[in-house]
C-alpha cells in the first residue's frame, strides 16, 4: 500500500505518526486508570463509574494495544491489562451486554490475545463471542440489537447497521474452536443488513424493526441520525468497514461489492470538503463526526487492498483525503488535552454529545496511521 502514496502523503503519515506517538506516550500514564469516552475541558471521562457496560469501552484498551503492537512500549501493554481487569465485571452480567461485546472484546481482549497469547483474554473474547451468538434469532436470521426496550418499544425485534462492526469476534470464534456455528451466524447476519440496511443508493438505514416470531420487516427507525429516511454518517462508516471486514473472514464477493457500494456513497457525500457532517440528509448545518470520516478511511482502506490494480487508488486516495483533511482541521496535538480528534457527534438527537471529543475518533485515527504503515496485524 505505501508504494502507492504520494510522497506528500507518505511524509503526512510519517509526521502524523510521530505525534500520535508523542502524545499518546503521555496520555496512556496520565490515564491508565480511565476507560474513556469524551472529555470534560480536555481531560478524560471515565466510564467505570455507572457506565462500565457502555459500548466504547473496548476503544481505549484497543487504543493501547495497538500502540503496543506498533512500538513495544510496556506503558500501552499495561494500561490495557489494566482496563480489561475492570471490564470483567461486565462480562459476566447479561443484563449489560448487548449486540456490542465486539467492540468491547475483540479490540481489547482480541488484541491481548492475539499478541501475548493469554489464555485469560481468549476466555474473555470466547465468552463475549458465545454472548452475541446467542442474540441470534433464527427465524429472522438476524443478531438482536440491545436488551433493554427503548423509548416504550420493544427491541426484540430490531436490528441496528452497527452490529457488523462486531461480527468479527464471530468469525474469530468459528476459526479458533474449529466451529462453523459462529461463522454460519455472523453471514446470515451480514446477509440480513445486506438485504434490509442498504438502500438501492449505496445509504443505510441505521434501524429495522422486525416481527420477532417471523422475521418479518415492520418499521424503521432513523437512530442517532436525523430521522427515518436520513443518511447518519457513522452508519455509512460502519458499512464500509463492516462489509469489508466480512469479506476478509469468508471471501463472499456480495460483501465486497457492498463495501464498495456504500464507500462511494460515502465519498460522494464528502468529497466537496472531505468534513463528514453528522448526518448526510439532515437540513441543520454545522454537525459534524469526525468519527465517522476516520471509520470509513480504515474500511476504504482495506477495501484498497482487496480490489483489483486499477481500483485502488480510488479507495486510496479517498482515505488519504480524509485523513488528512481531517487531521488538518480537528487534530489537537497539545499535551495539555487528553484527546486528539475534535468535532464527533454522537447523536444528532443529543445536543451535547455535537461536535465533541469522542475516543472512538481518536482510535480510528490512530488505526488507520497503523495499517498505512504496515505496524502489525489486523485486530478485527
Amino acid at each position: 500500500m505505501k508504494e502507492l502514496l504520494t510522497n506528500e502523503q507518505r511524509n503526512w503519515v510519517e509526521e502524523t505518526w510521530m505525534k500520535v506517538q508523542e502524545k499518546l506516550s503521555v496520555v496512556a500514564l496520565r490515564s491508565r486508570d480511565k476507560i474513556p469516552f469524551w472529555s470534560v475541558d480536555g481531560v478524560h471521562d471515565d466510564m467505570k463509574e455507572g457506565r462500565l457496560h457502555c459500548w466504547t469501552n473496548g476503544f481505549w484498551p484497543g487504543l493501547m494495544w495497538l500502540m503496543y503492537s506498533a512500538t513495544g512500549e510496556a506503558r500501552y501493554r499495561e494500561t490495557a491489562e489494566h482496563i480489561e481487569e475492570y471490564l470483567d465485571a461486565v462480562l459476566m452480567n447479561y443484563n449489560d451486554l448487548s449486540h456490542d461485546v465486539g467492540f468491547m472484546w475483540r479490540l481489547a481482549s482480541g488484541a491481548d490475545y492475539q499478541l501475548t497469547g493469554s489464555e485469560k483474554a481468549k476466555n474473555r473474547q470466547a465468552i463475549a463471542a458465545c454472548h452475541l451468538m446467542a442474540r441470534f434469532n433464527p427465524t429472522g436470521e438476524f443478531i438482536r440489537a440491545w436488551n433493554p426496550d427503548r423509548n416504550g418499544e420493544k427491541t426484540t425485534g430490531w436490528t441496528i447497521i452497527d452490529t457488523l462492526m462486531n461480527l468479527p469476534i464471530l468469525y474469530w470464534a468459528s476459526e479458533e474452536y474449529e466451529d462453523p456455528r459462529f461463522r454460519d451466524v455472523a453471514m446470515k447476519h451480514a446477509d440480513n443488513t445486506m438485504a434490509n440496511h442498504m438502500r438501492l443508493d449505496g445509504s443505510v438505514r441505521h434501524i429495522v424493526k422486525h416481527d420477532p416470531v417471523t422475521g418479518e420487516i415492520v418499521g424503521e427507525n432513523g437512530g442517532q441520525g436525523y430521522g427515518i429516511g436520513s443518511s447518519w454518517s457513522r452508519g455509512q462508516a460502519w458499512a464500509v468497514y463492516g462489509f469489508a471486514l466480512s469479506y476478509i473472514h469468508t471471501g463472499k464477493e456480495a460483501y465486497l461489492d457492498t463495501a464498495k457500494k456504500a464507500a462511494h456513497y460515502f465519498i460522494s457525500c464528502v468529497c466537496e470538503d472531505w468534513l463528514p457532517r453528522q448526518d448526510f440528509r439532515a437540513p441543520e448545518e454545522g454537525i459534524f463526526d469526525a468519527s465517522a470520516g476516520l471509520a470509513a478511511a480504515c474500511g476504504m482502506l482495506e477495501i484498497a487492498g482487496l480490489v483489483q490494480e486499477y481500483e485502488k487508488k480510488l479507495y486510496l486516495n479517498a482515505a488519504m483525503k480524509l485523513l488528512m483533511t481531517i487531521e488538518e482541521a480537528w487534530a489537537d496535538w497539545s499535551d495539555d488535552t487528553d484527546f486528539i480528534v475534535r468535532m464527533s457527534t454522537g447523536s444528532y438527537k443529543v445536543k451535547q454529545s455535537h461536535n465533541t471529543y469522542l475516543i472512538y475518533a481518536d482510535y480510528f485515527l490512530a488505526e488507520a496511521l497503523y495499517k498505512l504503515k504496515d505496524c502489525g496485524p489486523l485486530f478485527w
